[in-house]
């Protein structure tokens, strides 16, 4: 019996090819053992960390999208008032240039003032609600850029907790937008950036004083 049973023992033997197979298998099950990720699974604290700092990129995400969106909803507002703001007057010198040419020249030069308060009056409407939407776009904008500072801080963060793993401390916090700010190193000259962000009143409003005396010009002639 003891023959018959070391008569169905086969031994197979292990070449190189094999014998590396088995070593890189061994190697790759204790690398995924030893991964970072793997040991944040096997650490609570780690985990929800994790967790709530994902969680709360996916919120960043959302209010930047949300932010962007009405940054173009308000640059089409602003166009559209730029757009009434050049119809209006385009309807208005054509207006004068009409009333220009009736007999009655004289009567219209005495009150060229009429038409001319008129279009101002129109003109600073159109100006003023013109800055409020640019008022309201470089707010929507600073904030848009604190959002994506934070954001841009948190994913550095959870790029170092998934490449350290459960080395990684779990005291750190993301560094906030301000702190960035102060950090670096940033000259700028007040008067340019207000003149840079309200190109388009100062524009709108030069446009408005060559308007203004255009109605005596029109009217009575040069």
């Amino acid at each position: 019996m003891a023959e018959m049973k070391d008569a169905h023992v086969v031994e197979i033997p292990l070449d190189e090819e094999h014998q590396q197979k088995v070593l890189c298998c061994l190697n790759t099950i204790t690398a995924i053992q030893h991964h970072p990720l793997m040991e944040i699974s096997q650490s609570p604290g780690h985990l929800l960390l994790l967790k709530l700092w994902q969680r709360e990129e996916d919120r960043f995400g959302r209010r930047i999208a949300l932010k962007e969106s009405r940054m173009d909803s308000i640059r089409r507002e602003i166009f559209q008032l730029c757009c009434f703001f050049l119809v209006f007057h385009g309807f208005f010198i054509t207006m004068l240039f009409t009333s220009s040419v009736s007999p009655k020249e004289e009567h219209t030069c005495k009150k060229w003032w009429i038409p001319s308060i008129i279009s101002l009056s129109t003109s600073l409407v159109f100006v003023f609600l013109v800055q409020v939407k640019l008022y309201r776009y470089w707010k929507v904008c600073r904030q848009l850029q604190r959002e994506r500072n934070d954001n841009r801080s948190l994913t550095r963060c959870v790029q170092e907790l998934r490449m350290k793993g459960a080395s990684f401390d779990l005291s750190k916090e993301p560094q906030s937008g301000k702190r960035m700010k102060s950090s670096s190193v940033e000259i700028k000259w007040k008067p340019l950036t207000w003149c840079s962000q309200n190109l388009i009143t100062i524009c709108l409003l030069c446009f408005t004083g060559l308007v203004f005396p255009a109605s005596k010009f029109i009217l009575c002639g040069f």
